[in-house]
């Protein structure tokens, strides 16, 4: 981990960034499964931090460094000494040896800061980057590869006229911290307005959402559609044709796009009115392009009655009445409030997020892997004010797009989002919350212990 400079596009000066590297996004690590990984993390950051931090958030007291780091494999299945909890942050001139077995299905990861406190800061300063896992299943189906398949991640930036990051605050000097950062330059892979000369020919592309709080609705122009092969764990049952998918931040989607029958033309990737990047098709005639497998990857449905525990977690947010500034929480717990999600090691679980709020919260378990059950409407100020639970209407089971193995779920407001968890892997203390930086700074995050069972 380092400062650099990297131009994020021809017509603007050079910015000053975090990097793991030399780059932002840093290297794309790719892992085989079951092969594991030993990955010494070095901070070689300097001693003052790149953006304002607020010290009056926990973890991030004046009594702190204000540089420090560690790294979080996201999706990824390891001990918890190796998965990045948020309090094993280490300063500029310290370096950790982290273990990743990889003992889990070919999927999309990624990996981040997770520092407590500022990692809102370290995440939007440039520490992220792409981690896949690949398997003998993923190569028996003769996907895109090579030159012809390629991460995309996706962040936004605002900058300052100079081309500097300019993250904002609140105006209030000693608290800065702000609920949600949305930038007006959508940056792919550290590019601003970039372009890929592609063939007319099939290619697939492992799209991560890397941003601190927006959320994509990626589609091409003229309404062209793709395929989603595959989300946060690994590949789907089937391929599913799309026109439109919506990443929250966190969220990966793993696409192809078949580009034969476009020779000579420009195609758009775009989130609502905001271009991302344009794909330039070479050739004058149409190519023969490799079809995809009609099936790719067997789920097996975990089955409700497997569950041993159901859980009922709200998400909250209050409005302090001295200071007027939100507090965000998961199940109207503090961070430092005693742990009270114990799972026993290779049990299922069923968690349900009641969200009270207005937002859709991007949740995220460390270590383990699961399916989203359904979605269903209630009567969020009757339970608020009452504790009434009144449910409105059917369930709602998950789209096509999120019907597979997932680290990341959106809960969306006035819903009950309900996911089936296996918690295999380890025991120990891991960490589940919203990945909305902004909110998971102001503690909504919640550590959680696997138990022996």
């Amino acid at each position: 981990m380092r400062e650099t400079e990297i131009k994020v596009h021809r017509d603007m000066a050079s910015t000053r960034v975090w990097s793991y590297g030399d780059r932002v996004p840093g290297p794309t690590i790719e892992a085989r499964s079951g092969r594991g990984l030993l990955i010494e993390w070095r901070n070689d950051l300097p001693a003052q931090h790149l953006l304002p931090i607020d010290h009056t958030l926990c973890g991030a007291g004046a009594e702190m460094a204000d540089v420090r780091a560690v790294v979080h494999v996201h999706g990824a299945k390891v001990p918890p000494e190796s998965d990045g909890y948020p309090e094993a942050s280490y300063p500029p001139g310290r370096s950790v040896v982290c273990h990743y077995p990889n003992r889990q299905e070919a999927a999309t990861l990624w990996y981040h800061d997770h520092a407590m406190g500022i990692e809102r800061l370290n995440q939007y300063a440039g520490l992220f980057g792409a981690y896949l896992i690949r398997d003998e299943v993923e190569d028996a189906l003769d996907l895109p590869s090579g030159s012809y398949e390629i991460p995309l991640v996706l962040c936004d930036r605002l900058f300052t006229a100079g081309g500097q990051l300019n993250y904002p605050t609140s105006g209030v000097a000693e608290a800065p911290w702000v609920s949600e950062v949305n930038g007006d330059a959508l940056l792919v892979n550290g590019k601003l307005f970039p372009y890929l000369d592609v063939e007319p020919r099939r290619y697939r592309f492992r799209v991560v959402n890397a941003s601190n709080s927006r959320f994509y609705s990626l589609s091409l122009s003229g309404g062209r559609s793709f395929q989603q092969i595959g989300t946060d764990q690994g590949l789907l049952p089937a391929p599913v044709s799309l026109t439109s998918v919506t990443l929250s931040p966190a969220e990966r989607t793993d696409l192809t796009i078949d580009f034969s029958g476009a020779a000579g033309e420009s195609i758009v990737l775009q989130s609502q009115a905001f271009q991302l990047m344009q794909f330039r098709v070479g050739g004058s005639a149409r190519v023969k392009t490799a079809g995809l497998p009609v099936a790719l990857r067997p789920i097996v449905k975990m089955l409700e009655s497997e569950a041993v525990q159901t859980r009922t977690l709200t998400l909250n947010e209050y409005m302090d009445p001295k200071t007027r500034t939100m507090l965000m929480l998961l199940n109207a717990s503090r961070w430092h409030d005693p742990v009270t999600e114990r799972p026993a090691l290779g049990t299922v679980e069923i968690w349900k997020f009641v969200n009270l709020t207005e937002d859709t919260h991007p949740i995220h378990l460390h270590l383990v892997r699961f399916q989203i059950l359904d979605r269903q409407r209630f009567d969020a100020d009757g339970y608020a004010t009452m504790g009434n639970m009144k449910l409105i209407g059917d369930p709602v089971r998950p789209e096509p797009s999120e019907d597979g193995w997932k680290d990341t779920v959106q809960a969306h407001p006035g819903m009950i989002t309900r996911i089936i968890v296996r918690f295999d892997g380890y025991v120990g203390r891991y960490v589940w919350h919203c990945h909305v930086l902004e909110h998971a700074a102001n503690e909504m995050m919640r550590p959680f212990e696997v138990v022996s069972s």
